[in-house]
């Protein structure tokens, strides 16, 4: 990584870290530890309550379930490149983060970003078969082309993040060393560079668009076509028990496409940086945490499952006390 290079008409030094600015609350602080605390600690056991159920209950053992228990296992990993460092930041007040650390944090955040895009689409697809087509679904949707799409996520999604951040971890940065947000996001840390960045920003718009819109693209299908099967539905409760799982579904994919199209396609101007930011939260810590209660907990297959695994202990009990 080059960073001790001075920069034509001035003897500036690459700065050593950079300085994230949170949310500019240095009274709040206390308040905002205990509140992402407690938001963190409720994203990590409903994801891993999530994964550990589809694991071990066989009734479980199904292709949703297992997209389901995936994507909890995503969301652990995705919440844990954000949130422990800004759970340090809040307590001890010491906003800076070293450039190595800020590019690892960039290099998962983007990645993990994208292999949730592909997920949101595979279960979208998944869903779709479902209830479009459900006399194929078992042949369409089995245990082996389940693997397999999760497998291509993971891989497909790794493809630009390998070409966009080591590239940019090899600009130049001197002098300013702020970061208006809370992570290391990736125009930010461009922005700093002193280098002429518009090939590499080009570069980065073309790939993460190539690898983007595809899984937007079937996400948004895919609804399109169950919600007008749906309307298509004689019953009126069939139609009222399909649209209340579709809602849920479709909450998730606003959330989660609506803030990072609110962050990344408004105009870079500062009056909306803080706006930004704060839509940062929805895709970053909220997506994560509605997930598991969305998608999983308040299924009646879960809850049969939760209810399981609470009365073993005590059925338990009652055998050793005979």
């Amino acid at each position: 990584m080059h960073l001790n290079v001075e920069p034509e008409g001035g003897n500036q030094t690459a700065p050593v870290v950079f300085i994230l600015l949170n949310f500019n609350s240095e009274y709040l602080d206390i308040l905002l530890f205990i509140l992402f605390l407690a938001l963190y600690i409720a994203t990590m056991a409903g994801n891993i309550l999530i994964v550990i159920l589809v694991v071990t209950d066989q009734h479980l053992q199904t292709p949703m379930y297992f997209l389901l228990g995936n994507l909890s296992c995503l969301e652990t990993c995705y919440s844990s490149t954000i949130m422990p460092r800004m759970l340090v930041s809040f307590l001890s007040g010491d906003k800076s983060i070293s450039i190595s650390g800020c590019f690892t944090q960039l290099y998962f955040f983007c990645y993990l970003l994208t292999v949730e895009s592909y997920f949101l689409a595979v279960m979208s697809y998944d869903r779709y078969l479902a209830i479009c087509k459900p006399l194929h679904y078992s042949v369409l949707m089995n245990g082996r082309i389940c693997s397999l799409l999760i497998a291509g996520s993971w891989i497909i999604a790794s493809l630009p993040v390998n070409i966009c951040i080591p590239w940019v971890s090899q600009l130049n940065f001197c002098g300013p060393n702020k970061i208006d947000n809370f992570f290391c996001d990736l125009t930010p840390v461009i922005r700093l560079s002193c280098n002429d960045s518009h090939l590499v920003e080009m570069t980065i718009f073309i790939l993460s668009s190539i690898d983007s819109l595809p899984p937007f693209l079937i996400t948004v299908t895919s609804y399109i076509c169950i919600i007008r099967s749906i309307l298509r539905i004689p019953s009126t409760t069939g139609k009222q028990k399909a649209f209340s799982t579709c809602s849920s579904h479709l909450t998730v994919v606003a959330c989660f496409y609506g803030s990072l199209m609110v962050v990344y396609l408004l105009p870079d101007m500062s009056s909306l940086s803080e706006l930004k930011k704060h839509f940062s939260l929805f895709y970053t810590l909220l997506t994560p945490l509605i997930n598991p209660l969305i998608y999983s907990l308040r299924n009646k297959e879960v809850k049969e499952a939760l209810k399981k695994k609470h009365s073993k202990p005590l059925i338990e009990i009652i055998k050793l006390k005979r």
